[in-house]
């Protein structure tokens, strides 16, 4: 009986070495007004394997984050990734999106985008379907800021639209 048990806590102790898997699928969406530079400042934080495997999914191809070698490759796909996942429309008017660029730690990515100058907006729309080419059960929280005033939504595949009033 005293060698199940040794060879039980030796077999959870190697279990617990190897790579966990989120269970969850879940992002966030930061849409902040800079009153200052009148555009709207947005980041998108997601899993890293994720986003990985979304834009492996997307384009056909591998994509690392934590090789320096693909840095040029992701920035293209993210750019093209997130004009394709991602909308936004003030008082009825489209804007133009900038990709400006992402960040990566070992567990997960920030995408940086910008709008184009807009003044005081007062309907914010908004179509956010980040990593919903990969999961149907994925969940985006999207936060939107104008002028301190803070409003969240949680969109739920296949739930992509929202439009908040300031």
């Amino acid at each position: 009986m005293k060698k199940f048990f040794v060879f039980l806590a030796s077999l959870l102790l190697l279990l617990s070495f190897t790579k966990e898997v989120h269970p969850y699928h879940v992002g966030s969406v930061e849409i902040n007004y800079n009153s200052k530079s009148k555009t709207f400042e947005i980041t998108g934080r997601f899993f890293l394997d994720d986003l990985e495997n979304g834009l492996a999914k997307k384009y056909g191809k591998p994509f690392h984050f934590n090789d320096a070698k693909y840095k040029a490759q992701i920035n293209e796909a993210l750019k093209k990734y997130s004009a394709e996942y991602f909308k936004l429309k003030t008082d009825n008017q489209f804007l133009k999106i900038n990709y400006v660029g992402y960040e990566e730690d070992s567990e997960s990515v920030n995408i940086y985008l910008e709008s184009e100058k807009v003044e005081n907006p007062k309907k914010v729309e908004a179509a956010v379907s980040f990593l919903y080419n990969l999961f149907d059960d994925q969940i985006n929280l999207v936060h939107i800021i104008v002028n301190g005033n803070r409003k969240s939504e949680k969109l739920t595949y296949p739930n992509r639209y929202l439009f908040q009033q300031f």
